[in-house]
């Protein structure tokens, strides 16, 4: 296996690839074999970090949510490598199983466990909050999981920032150091900044937490392959990049900065957007491959320096964002 940099969670004893492999393919727009090849090349360049959620791939047509965590759990069972992996998984969006209340949540979580042929989360998100249940009641459920042996560290997605410190906070109070998030995972990429820098970075910093960017090529608009709007005309991430138009500026003036970066580096583009992310302090983007082709640039990202400049040139060309 080929050696790779590895990073340490802070908080944790978690050592990591400073890149996350996003599960969201898996049994989606990748079946199991081009799954299988996926993992498996992840895991030959170096990878060891991969994430999932418990509704992955819900939105897909005939899809009910557990598909890409069954995958997964096929893959580690059938390649009996657990232990070389740290694995990130959601809870809190399933349909039919919405919500944090703490008997959904210990329900899913085991469920999840199931389809990953796993006995232990190291990294279990509460995906979504949950404005009916307390956050303290929260916090308590979070510790309830840690003490179970069945999570070993818990992370926070899709909170607002108000919400998100008065977890952390209510976690101290209540003396349940272990139910302190260690992780985050907000949306940040070169053509969504503002919600992250303008907040959650703050966040971040304050209590220390890695940072776990998600959407970090844009639904792979930072991959140079949709050069126009055109190009996504048919293509299966069409519906999830009509955000980035919403704003006055034009996202490929975005993606022609990057690359003539990549240019520069002799790179793909995909490297020198996670890069990016790298350089303003992201621990570890997550990032997805449908093809094993595609896993090469991903880890690329993580040994690709970039200088001042480039990330000044790639600053300048994202404000608008």
């Amino acid at each position: 296996m080929t050696e790779t940099k590895r990073i340490t969670i802070p908080g944790t004893d978690l050592e990591v690839t400073p890149l996350n492999l996003g599960g969201n393919t898996f049994g989606w727009t990748s079946d199991t074999e081009e799954s299988f090849a996926v993992l498996d090349a992840f895991l030959a360049a170096g990878g060891n970090f991969i994430d999932t959620a418990d509704m992955y791939s819900q939105w897909g047509e005939g899809h009910s949510g557990g598909e890409s965590e069954t995958v997964l759990g096929q893959w580690l069972a059938e390649r009996g490598n657990r232990d070389q992996v740290v694995l990130a998984t959601k809870v809190g969006a399933l349909q039919g199983a919405e919500g944090l209340a703490h008997d959904t949540v210990v329900s899913n979580l085991d469920d999840s466990l199931k389809r990953l042929q796993t006995e232990v989360i190291d990294l279990y998100y509460f995906h979504y909050d949950d404005e009916s249940v307390a956050i303290a009641d929260q916090v308590r459920t979070a510790a309830a999981l840690v003490d179970s042996g069945k999570v070993r560290y818990i992370g926070l997605s899709n909170y607002s920032t108000e919400r998100m410190r008065e977890f952390f906070e209510t976690a101290r109070e209540l003396e349940l150091d272990h139910a302190i998030p260690l992780a985050i995972q907000p949306q940040y990429s070169l053509l969504s900044r503002a919600g992250y820098e303008d907040g959650y970075m703050q966040v971040a910093e304050e209590y220390g937490v890695g940072v776990f960017s998600y959407f970090s090529l844009a639904s792979g608009l930072l991959t140079g392959k949709y050069r126009s709007r055109e190009d996504l005309e048919g293509a299966a991430r069409e519906g999830q990049t009509g955000g980035y138009f919403e704003k006055d500026a034009d996202p490929f003036s975005v993606v022609e900065a990057v690359l003539t970066v990549a240019e520069a580096h002799s790179v793909e583009p995909a490297s020198v957007a996670l890069a990016w992310l790298l350089a303003k302090g992201v621990t570890a983007p997550i990032a997805s491959a449908r093809t094993p082709e595609q896993v090469a640039p991903l880890i690329a990202a993580t040994t690709l320096e970039l200088t001042e400049d480039e990330v000044a040139t790639l600053d300048a060309a994202s404000s608008s964002f």
